[in-house]
């Protein structure tokens, strides 16, 4: 999973992203500091790998993991070129979602670009911007497409459907609530790979104060849940610097620390919760002495898609998959005490993986 991180200048964007990843990205009180994208990848906490590693004394632990990426922040005109956001953009069109920060904490000390904290109208102002850089992803599309159409009806209904899309975006509607006709459409659309198309996660970034209730006393915070419940975007409350002071912590004093605030689980866990559901997804396992693994897949897939995760000769090969719930597995304390109580399940094609699954899997190429 790959997730890229936005936002306006000084909303706390790098600072979370530097606290999720610990990559060190530089922050600063003035805009354009971040002047690279950042990327960095963390492990997605997962107490079952732990678990099950120590039931099979695993030689390797590997939890599935999100890429992040940061890019500079965004102004209002980025798309004509001011700031230094737009150029950047490109490095966030291959994410599955986006993470937008927004500032939702009053501080004489941090400058806001535009000299007051007003969350949805930050979050209109980015909008416009990605609304005007996937119009510039259309127009080179359909410039390229204009002499073929004459002669090509693939190339025609395309078009006729890039001036529809072009028309709605011009009407300042993001992507996503575009309409395809059929199944041609849906494949067009999907290759634009557009920015307004993409899932949205907002994560209001609060004071210190605020993190305590989960912003529940704070007036910018409850205007962003609801912008996020009209757009169908999943919304997560932060404080970038708490974040930034338990990236420093041990596991152990992290959980101190979080209590000492009443805080019941960190910024990032709040932000893999709310991704997973965003983007549908959840994790099966697989474990034994070499290795216990977390490999995530979309909900409802079936077995032999979830085995060529692993690799594409398990799908193609696909005889069955012997399946034991994980909590199941840890109680009785191994894979054979699992099968002599009748426990481990053989699974065909048309299983669909359910969250938390042991599977291995049988095939033959």
């Amino acid at each position: 999973m790959k997730l890229g991180i936005l936002g306006l200048p000084n909303v706390g964007k790098s600072t979370l992203f530097n606290s999720l990843t610990k990559a060190g990205a530089e922050s600063a009180n003035y805009p354009f500091c971040t002047i690279d994208p950042n990327v960095g990848i963390v492990a997605v906490p997962d107490e079952r790998l732990k678990l099950l590693g120590d039931l099979y004394s695993s030689k390797k632990i590997t939890p599935a993991v999100i890429e992040f990426v940061d890019i500079a922040g965004l102004v209002k005109g980025a798309s004509k070129g001011e700031g230094l956001g737009n150029q950047f953009l490109a490095n966030v069109r291959e994410c599955d979602a986006l993470v937008h920060v927004v500032r939702c904490f009053e501080d004489p000390n941090v400058v806001h670009v535009d000299g007051s904290i007003d969350p949805v109208r930050d979050i209109e102002t980015i909008d416009l911007e990605l609304i005007f850089s996937d119009l510039e992803v259309l127009e080179r599309r359909m410039s390229r497409l204009g002499r073929s159409a004459r002669n090509d009806k693939d190339a025609s209904s395309e078009l006729a459907m890039l001036e529809r899309l072009k028309a709605h975006l011009e009407e300042g509607k993001k992507a996503a609530s575009f309409e395809r006709k059929n199944e041609s459409e849906e494949a067009w659309f999907a290759e634009y790979n557009l920015l307004t198309a993409k899932p949205v996660i907002f994560a209001a970034n609060v004071s210190e104060d605020d993190a305590a209730d989960d912003g529940a006393g704070n007036e910018h915070v409850q205007a962003v849940r609801a912008h996020a419940e009209e757009t169908q975007s999943e919304v997560f409350v932060v404080c970038a610097q708490i974040e930034e002071e338990i990236s420093e912590l041990d596991d152990d004093e992290k959980q101190m620390f979080l209590e000492d605030l009443g805080l019941k689980e960190s910024g990032l866990d709040k932000l893999i919760r709310a991704s997973y559901s965003l983007l549908g997804l959840m994790s099966f396992l697989t474990a034994g002495e070499k290795e216990t693994r977390a490999w995530t897949i979309k909900k409802g897939t079936k077995a032999p898609q979830a085995a060529g995760k692993i690799h594409t000769d398990f799908e193609r090969g696909f005889i069955r998959a012997e399946v034991v719930n994980y909590r199941d597995l840890l109680e009785l304390g191994s894979l054979g005490a699992a099968r002599e109580k009748g426990i481990v399940r053989l699974e065909g094609k048309e299983y669909v993986v359910q969250d938390g699954d042991v599977i291995l899997f049988r095939f033959n190429v």
